[in-house]
């Protein structure tokens, strides 16, 4: 929110400690070799490196954080295309029926946004048609990375189904391989770097270190993704794939309305009802009522049986 263009900074800072952490633990200092051939991570890794980047510049184009957060809840949409495109799959009426409720979802909620940025941008004359120009490059950007990010996943599918699934392998290699790329990148994370240093200073509770509040960000940020990536990871081994699914869509839900209610972010009823079709639409996708159903019987059962 200070400063809305430093996504490369903590991205960065992000693959760096991700990075570290699995050359130690996974990659034993490099001495343990891949299972899965190194070429075709360099490929994911291509993939996944431009989908993190455009992400980031979205912001900076006149995109706010509840439209980033809805609109990358259409992966599902993006996915279900390129797999039927890709490798000819065919779904059922349900899942048909959930992508369309998504998709009505993020054009409600797009649409809505727009007539925002041109009812702000109609204070100035001059800056109003850059303004909704801009974004329109936004979204455009936002559409780029959403189908870039399904077809990594169709990939990275094939690649599952070929050599064994290897996750945190998958994870290491996935935020080490792109670490040289952040080169082209370091005027911008230098410049935030001077910015954060500049920034009010702040003393961490408990340990008494006085630091630079933006550091103190960052580095929450960091420690918090590394959990987020760590639990997913768990969950994956532990749970079905339709209980992750639920999971990461809650998620996302409870970080729209924290963004909503702590930040003042501006949202309308009919933003509200985007958002519903959204995660309707994203819940039916993953059959949950279908797992519900049996679930709540055994419940109304098990009294009478006691």
């Amino acid at each position: 929110r200070q400063f809305p263009g430093c996504g490369n900074i903590v991205t960065f800072s992000q693959f760096l400690f991700i990075a570290v952490e699995g050359f130690i633990f996974e990659a034993n200092f490099g001495r343990k070799r891949p299972a899965i051939p190194i070429r075709n991570y360099f490929i994911m890794v291509a993939m996944f490196f431009t989908v993190s980047v455009v992400n980031n510049y979205a912001l900076n184009l006149n995109i706010a954080m509840p439209l980033h957060m809805i609109f990358r809840s259409g992966s599902l949409i993006a996915s279900m295309a390129l797999g039927i495109i890709i490798l000819k799959k065919r779904y059922s009426v349900s899942k048909y029926t959930s992508i369309a409720l998504v998709s009505l979802g993020i054009f409600t909620c797009t649409l809505m946004s727009a007539k925002q940025v041109a009812s702000d941008s109609s204070l100035n004359q001059e800056d109003g048609p850059q303004a909704f120009l801009w974004w329109m490059l936004g979204i455009a950007a936002l559409t780029f990375a959403l189908l870039m990010s399904a077809r990594m996943g169709i990939f990275q599918e094939t690649l599952y189904q070929k050599f064994g699934k290897h996750s945190k392998e998958a994870l290491f290699y996935n935020h080490a391989l792109p670490l040289p790329g952040f080169l082209l990148l370091a005027p911008n994370i230098y410049q935030h770097a001077v910015l954060f240093n500049q920034s009010e200073l702040f003393q961490v509770p408990v340990i008494g270190l006085t630091l630079p509040i933006m550091w103190f960000y960052l580095l929450m940020n960091v420690i918090t993704q590394y959990v987020c990536i760590r639990g997913v990871f768990i969950l994956t081994t532990e749970c079905t794939s339709l209980t992750v699914t639920l999971v990461v869509t809650l998620r996302k839900f409870v970080s729209l309305i924290f963004s909503i209610l702590y930040f003042q972010n501006p949202f309308t009823g009919w933003h509200w009802l985007g958002t519903a079709f959204v995660f309707v639409g994203t819940l039916m996708y993953t059959e949950v009522w279908n797992s519900l159903g049996p679930l709540l019987a055994r419940c109304r059962r098990r009294p009478k049986e006691e």
